[in-house]
């Protein structure tokens, strides 16, 4: 991420926060890790997507971080929990910004083994979700949260922290231990890397102390671009002079108003082998979500998918060619995105020779 780019972090930092980040970070090394994105505290400073090596300590963290355990078989959420509280505790009589971004449920797939032998005598084969390890990797991550919570509470800033819970992607598919798939997003089709439900719908829950009421919902269309813009309106920050936002601000349908989306869309450039993704983008409008597959046809055209998810969830039964204008309709939405945001889309390939051509 270029260094140029002016993140939330830095935005919070010019407002007087204090700003930790605190996992996993994957958004490159020095000199883009989160201590020259915004952050004045950066645990364990690692741009990995998962810890390097296990969960469990010893770990294999690079010397130049300088982050190791602190006992024998230490487990790795348990440490970034307590890095986090003690952030909390050093800052809670001032404005401070924490980005707990959790390692779990992250490969490499392991956890401790108390908690495996837990899930292994529970899990059922006719379950999609019958993986011990990952479920004991769950459990772990679920009481991190708690700890995180429960510090919020008694350290006396819960009535004035605004508190975000959110997955950057659907459960993964491909990674298995011991020839058992992490997890299942069923009903949903896919997941990690897909383009389809189960990739790219996520849980999202919000508490603002006096705005949200509690126990509310909202169907609103809700992007992870949306953040950085509703937390700026949520703290009442300005933006920068000329700042330009990719999402916007969700701050009506947390206080139960008119949705600020009429469509959602995702782009995913790229090919992922291990999950048969190959590039494309999707628009969702109403219950329809159309997908167009860039230059997958058998001429290199764009090949599309049109469903109806209120009848199919499970995207099971593509509608284009019953809905011509519809698929007409959404892919010209498709076509004005890519360009208002600069996508760089995908090109035919010119060297590529249909059978017929050989």
């Amino acid at each position: 991420m270029a260094g140029e780019v002016l993140t939330l972090a830095e935005a919070l930092g010019r407002a007087g926060y204090a700003t930790g980040h605190f996992g996993k970070w994957h958004l490159g090394s020095e000199p883009y890790s989160p201590l020259e994105q915004g952050f004045d505290v950066d645990i364990p400073h690692w741009s990995g997507g998962g810890p390097p090596g296990s969960y469990i300590a010893p770990w294999n963290f690079p010397k130049e971080s300088k982050f190791t355990a602190r006992s024998p078989s230490e487990h790795l959420e348990d440490r970034m929990v307590q890095e986090a509280i003690a952030f909390m505790k050093q800052h809670k009589d001032r404005p401070f910004f924490l980005n707990y971004w959790a390692f779990s449920t992250h490969t490499p797939l392991n956890a401790k083994r108390e908690l495996v032998d837990k899930y292994a005598e529970k899990v059922h084969r006719s379950n999609p979700q019958h993986n011990p390890v990952y479920a004991a990797m769950v459990e772990s991550f679920d009481e991190a949260v708690g700890k995180l919570l429960d510090a919020v509470d008694e350290l006396g800033v819960a009535e004035r922290t605004i508190i975000v819970f959110y997955s950057d992607n659907g459960g993964s598919t491909y990674a298995h231990s011991n020839g058992v798939p992490a997890t299942s997003n069923a009903p949903l089709r896919g997941g990690k890397s897909s383009i389809y439900e189960g990739g790219i719908k996520v849980p999202a829950a919000v508490i603002w102390p006096g705005h949200i009421d509690p126990g509310s919902k909202s169907d609103a269309f809700l992007s992870s671009a949306d953040w950085y813009p509703t937390l700026l309106e949520m703290l009442e920050i300005e933006k920068t002079s000329g700042q330009l936002f990719d999402g916007v601000s969700q701050v009506p349908a947390f206080l139960g108003k008119s949705a600020p989306r009429s469509s959602i869309y995702s782009f995913f450039p790229h090919y992922t082998p291990r999950t048969g993704t190959i590039p494309a983008t999707s628009i969702r409008k109403e219950h329809w979500k159309l997908i167009r597959f860039h230059h997958a046809g058998d001429k290199q055209e764009d090949r599309f998918e049109l469903y109806n998810l209120d009848d199919d969830i499970g995207e099971s039964k593509n509608l284009a060619e019953v809905y011509p204008d519809r698929v007409e309709s959404l892919n010209n939405e498709i076509s004005s995105y890519l360009r208002n945001i600069g996508a760089l889309v995908p090109v035919p390939n010119a060297n590529y020779k249909h059978a017929e051509d050989r």
